[in-house]
């Protein structure tokens, strides 16, 4: 080591090694690890879509609003959160959102 700076380097490098996935995160575990939280989130009712995003910190699920009402899917959402929770290893955390939408269409000719 020639600079005074390089034993902190050395040091920063290890604890940033030393998380989970740092340096061998392998693409088929990530990939399957998404899967899995949308997964449960469709194992749930009146759930229509699921998206695993920002590296699975976040799920996002979009509900059928005729099935789901707004009480409703603030607990869907703790439930799913619960639920991953309890059935899955992950990094950190994972941020459920449920989305619940009307729309109102018409054609003026």
């Amino acid at each position: 080591m020639k600079t005074l700076i390089s034993p902190i380097v050395q040091v920063c490098d290890a604890i940033s090694g030393a998380r989970p996935g740092a340096r061998r995160q392998v693409l088929d575990s990530y990939i399957q690890r998404l899967k899995d939280l949308e997964e449960i989130a469709f194992g749930f009712g009146g759930v229509q879509k699921a998206y695993a995003i920002q590296a699975g910190r976040e799920l996002r699920v979009i509900v059928e609003s005729e099935k789901v009402s707004d009480e409703k899917a603030a607990q869907l959402s703790f439930e799913i959160s619960q639920k991953i929770q309890t059935d899955m290893t992950y990094p950190g955390q994972v941020k459920v959102t449920v989305i619940r939408e009307t729309r109102a269409v018409n054609v003026a000719k």
